[in-house]
């Protein structure tokens, strides 16, 4: 298991849609200069499009340390953004794992299918108890309520124990943001999760 360590490198998962709400694309570049801020290095999908490369712009400009990781298929599609380090990989897969090896932590934007696909891998790997790191959504205007009333009811239907609830935090701001990821690093909310019985 991958014990909880000091936080030197986020990872956020988020869209890379052009068309998403305003208000995302603003709160994923401000989330971008807080981790410049922190000093904390900014670990992401390497586009440069939607709120994934707003997240990228906001901490590169703000003077961050950023690392894109991108398979070379969406090169063309997700616009790969070459002001910053950008390791090209050849699968999803390779993608996936790279970002969880070179990350402490994860701040999950507002995202689509993409970015639900790549969180519910890590919440099913902490649940395995393959790794502790802290996990937070930003659940700006209630994105993600759908989703976490899905966690509802599956643990209502005894099909994933309560304990696993206590894997991962929201807010409801980007300024939280931050401060509950480092929160969590440091033990304050984090728990064990039991295995599969």
């Amino acid at each position: 298991m991958t014990k909880s360590k000091a936080i030197k490198s986020v990872c956020v998962y988020c869209s890379a849609s052009n068309a998403a709400d305003p208000d995302f694309i603003q709160s994923a570049a401000d989330f971008g200069e807080a981790l410049a801020a922190a000093k904390l290095r900014m670990v992401y999908g390497g586009g440069g499009v939607g709120l994934m490369g707003a997240s990228a712009r906001g901490a590169h400009q703000a003077g961050g340390k950023v690392l894109g990781i991108m398979p070379e298929f969406l090169r063309t599609r997700e616009l790969l953004f070459d002001d910053v380090e950008t390791i090209v990989v050849q699968s999803m897969h390779e993608r996936k794992m790279l970002m969880f090896n070179e990350s402490d932590a994860f701040a999950v934007l507002p995202g689509g299918i993409g970015t639900l696909e790549e969180v519910i891998e890590l919440m099913s790997w902490r649940r395995l108890s393959l790794h502790t790191k802290p996990i937070v959504f930003l659940n700006q205007k209630g994105f993600w309520n759908a989703l976490f009333e899905v966690f509802d009811q599956m643990i209502e239907a005894k099909m994933t124990p309560p304990g696993f609830m206590d894997s991962w935090r929201s807010v409801d701001t980007v300024e939280e943001l931050l401060p509950r990821i480092l929160q969590m690093a440091a033990g304050e909310e984090a728990a064990e999760m039991p295995l599969l019985t």
